[in-house]
C-alpha cells in the first residue's frame, strides 16, 4: 500500500481567510495514506496559515452523487462537472469547488493503492 498524492486546482468561494475568497483557481493537495488512516483522505488548503482537513473517503465519494453531511464537512454535487466541499471550523466556513473528474480520479487511485475494489 502506497501513499497517493494529487494536486488539484479549485475555486475557493468563501473562506475564513477573506484574502482567499474569489481569488481564482488555487492549488490544493489531496493525500491518502492507507497505512496511517485508511478511512480518510487529507485535503490541504492554501493560505497564510495552510490548513489540512481529514475527510472520510466514503463521505467524499457519496458527495459526488448526492448531498452528504459529516460532523464538520458537507459535500454535494454542483451540476455535472463540479462538487462543492464545505469545511466548518471555529474560525469560519470554507466553501471549495472541485472539478468532479479530479476528485473521481483521485478516489480511484486511493482504492487501487489500498487494494480495495473500485466502487461503481
Amino acid at each position: 500500500m502506497s501513499v497517493v498524492e494529487q494536486y488539484a486546482r479549485v475555486h475557493i468561494v468563501t473562506d475564513a481567510d477573506p484574502r482567499l475568497e474569489n481569488s481564482g483557481a488555487v492549488t490544493v493537495v489531496l493525500r491518502y495514506d492507507p497505512e496511517n488512516d485508511p478511512r480518510c483522505v487529507r485535503v490541504g488548503l492554501p493560505g497564510p496559515v495552510p490548513r489540512e482537513w481529514a475527510v472520510e473517503r466514503d463521505l467524499l465519494e457519496r458527495g459526488l452523487r448526492v448531498p452528504v453531511d459529516g460532523d464538520t464537512i458537507r459535500v454535494w454535487p454542483c451540476g455535472r462537472v463540479q462538487a462543492v466541499v464545505e469545511f466548518h471550523s471555529p474560525q469560519g466556513v470554507s466553501v471549495v469547488e472541485f472539478d468532479t473528474k479530479a476528485l473521481t480520479r483521485f478516489l480511484r487511485r486511493t482504492y487501487v493503492s489500498a487494494a480495495q475494489p473500485v466502487p461503481h
